[in-house]
């Protein structure tokens, strides 16, 4: 049977649909190669292809360059602790990346922005005191 996904395959796209959804579900290639009843070598090859292309998309999505806003919100019922902090970063008229964050503080915040942000970017802030030093970090 021919497999759409791949040109050059020896394993059928019900046996291909398979490993990507036990590679999804996070099973080791030793179980998915129980499962499926394919060579270890076999499953191990093909999860590296599954990496190597969620490396691409990662890598061409990011990181985020030009001019970007950076803010941080709490989300939960009004009066109550424990509220979810969300931190997000805009790129003005682009894309959005946001995450839960367990506090405020500059070495959270600033770790994330260094990790998603080019250097070259202009970053417009709310002035949080989680943002100070900015200017001179090197992100």
């Amino acid at each position: 049977m021919k497999n759409k996904y791949i040109k050059v395959s020896h394993i059928s796209e019900v046996k291909f649909r398979e490993i990507v959804r036990f590679f999804s579900e996070d099973l080791s290639a030793t179980q998915i190669s129980h499962l499926t009843k394919l060579n270890r070598y076999t499953i191990n090859r093909y999860l590296m292809l599954f990496r190597e292309k969620i490396v691409k998309i990662c890598e061409k999505d990011s990181p985020l360059s030009g001019e970007i806003e950076v803010d941080e919100s709490y989300f939960g019922a009004t009066r109550v602790r424990g509220k979810t902090i969300v931190f997000g970063i805009l790129k003005r008229e682009g894309k959005v990346y946001t995450e839960i964050v367990p506090d405020v503080t500059k070495d959270t915040l600033q770790g994330i922005i260094r990790g998603k942000v080019n250097p070259d970017s202009v970053i417009h802030s709310d002035g949080w005191r989680g943002y100070y030093g900015l200017v001179d970090c090197r992100i």
